[in-house]
């Protein structure tokens, strides 16, 4: 299928859940009302950068694999810019890019099909738990561990990889993994890994 292709480092999306944006750069507001005019559906990717640069850039290359969204609650605004929440509908892997007119990135991506249905091993679900309260600890948030405890597989492994504070390219991989199972057991390595603060910025990273 034809995806629409809002590519920003650091923003991911997944099936089933929401990511607000704010939208204001002019390429990206033509997105937004394209999106709206046909079916609401725009493509989150992130853009593969080089880690010394401070942002994306036109032309950058994509990664793989992006998650399609359908634009639920929007705000437009006077000047033109839009608040929207995207509500995540399916992976997709991008196969190759188009040549197009329009200020935003096309490409042609097949989507990729996720069992909804799938479910942790109890001894899985421990262990994730286990590590998501010692990686809170060592990094000072507060958490409400009963909501936690309540939340299905699906919800609660997805969920923290969409928010994890991991570089792009961790979180990228979280994204491409192929099972709910291989998603739980790269998010607890990642958060051993990553189980340290960043002297200069509050988030966790590779340096």
């Amino acid at each position: 299928m034809r995806i629409s292709l809002f590519p920003l480092s650091g923003a991911l999306l997944y099936p089933g859940l929401a990511l607000p944006l704010h939208i204001f750069e002019p390429r990206y507001r033509a997105l937004v009302s394209d999106a709206l005019a046909r079916d609401r559906r725009i493509g989150m990717i992130q853009p593969r950068m080089s880690p010394a640069r401070a942002g994306a850039e036109d032309g950058d290359p994509l990664y793989a694999v992006g998650c399609l969204g359908k634009i639920g609650e929007v705000e437009a605004l006077e000047d033109g810019r839009f608040n929207i929440v995207l509500e995540g509908e399916a992976r997709f892997r991008v196969l190759r890019e188009l040549d197009v007119t329009t200020p935003f990135r096309q490409v042609e991506a097949e989507l990729l099909t996720d069992d909804e249905g799938a479910a942790l091993a109890p001894i899985e679900r421990a262990g994730f738990e286990r590590e998501a309260r010692r990686f809170a600890e060592a990094q000072g948030y507060r958490v409400d561990w009963e909501q936690v405890t309540r939340l299905d597989d699906v919800s609660l492994i997805d969920g923290v990889s969409q928010i994890a504070p991991f570089d792009p390219a961790a979180k990228q991989a979280l994204l491409e993994a192929d099972s709910l199972s291989a998603r739980c057991e790269l998010l607890v390595q990642l958060m051993q890994f990553f189980g340290k603060r960043d002297g200069d910025e509050d988030r966790v990273t590779l340096q």
